[in-house]
Parts: C-alpha cells; structure tokens; sequence
C-alpha cells in the first residue's frame, strides 16, 4: 500500500500543490491530471523518491520511504518522459539489463515480451535504430519483465498509435488484476475497465 499525508511540493518559490493525501492499494490505479506545468512530474518524481517533498511524508506498507530507502526503490518501476534505454543495446539485451537490475536474473520472459510488443524484429539491431513509438515501446517493456508491483508511469502512452494504446491499456489491466498498484499522468483517456481507478487533478 501506497499512502501520501499532507504533501507539498514548490519549484523554486512556487508553490505547485500542498495537503495532498490518498491512499493507493493493490490492484488500484491513481490517474493524475492538471495542465502543464502544474506539478504532475514533480509528484511522480517526489513518489520515487527522487525529490524531497516540502511537508508531508509518503508511505510505503506503513513506513515512509525515506527510511525503507533502496528497499523501497526495489518494488517500483518508473517510465518518465525519456525512454532510459541504451541505444547502443539491441531491445533484447536493454531488457536484459533491466532484469538483472531488478533481480530477475533469468530472463526467460524477454523474447514473449518483445513478440507481444512488435519487437521481435529488431532483436539484433541496436535500439537507437527504433521509431519513437517503438522506443517507447520498448521502455513500456520494463515493466513487464522486472515484475515491481509498483508502476509509476509519467505520459506512458505518447507517442503510441491507437493499436499499441489499446494493447498498453490491457497490460496495465492485467498488472492491476495481478494485485499491482499503477499511478500515471496522461492527456489521453484511460480506458481501464476496473471499478478501482481513483483520480486526482493538480491545479
């Protein structure tokens, strides 16, 4: 379980938002919308761990992050605005990384995960060499195979096309059904047919 208490965040002397508090639990996801520039990364980013918030504490299972420290980065996984794949690295071997980071050290499930996602193709080129859509693809691919109950997920479905939005929408379904928590930002619609979608708008 995911709990916020009475956060504030400000980018510089700006206040961004303050007393925010919710409580996510398995198999629930939170949406978080507002317009640009209102804070929706900042609080991605203050979830992870990787900004400090002004006030408030964030909680994991009952004990705030702060303490649990890489303990708590080990049951997250995190797709931000860039893709954080080496370009150099067919998608294959980015994935491999990526397991073995995470301490799934076989990785059996990468080459059913790059047919699912339409990489199969390019298993041996570099993925420098991918289209946008594919790189992000492929970054979304993470997620399948580092097995984290916890997504954070910051814009994940830009730069998709219709067919891979409805396919990412299944598999964010599937990660909630599983017992997983999912927070995202997104512009788009979120079709996610489950009774357990909270949501949150950022002024």
């Amino acid at each position: 379980m995911l709990e916020t208490v009475d956060l504030e965040c400000v980018r510089g002397d700006r206040p961004l938002f303050s007393h925010l508090s919710f409580t996510l639990k398995p198999g629930e996801l939170l949406h978080v919308t507002g317009v640009n520039g209102s804070g929706k990364t900042t609080l991605l980013r203050t979830l992870c761990g990787l900004t400090r918030p002004q006030t408030g504490e964030i909680r994991w299972n009952g004990t705030a992050i702060r303490k649990l420290g890489d303990d708590y980065h080990a049951q997250l996984a995190y797709v931000g605005h860039t893709n954080g794949i080496q370009g150099d690295l067919t998608p294959a071997e980015n994935l491999k990384v990526a397991t073995n980071l995470s301490g799934v050290a076989d990785g059996a499930e990468i080459p059913a995960t790059l047919k699912r996602l339409g990489l199969s193709a390019y298993h041996r080129f570099p993925a420098k060499i991918l289209s946008q859509g594919q790189k992000r693809r492929l970054a979304l691919a993470r997620l399948m195979v580092e097995r984290k109950p916890l997504w954070i997920l910051d814009e994940p479905l830009s730069g998709l096309d219709v067919d891979s939005v409805s396919l990412m929408t299944t598999i964010l379904m599937e990660h909630l059904a599983q017992g997983g928590l999912i927070i995202i930002t997104s512009h788009q619609d979120i079709d996610i047919q489950t009774k357990t979608v909270l949501q949150i708008r950022i002024n």
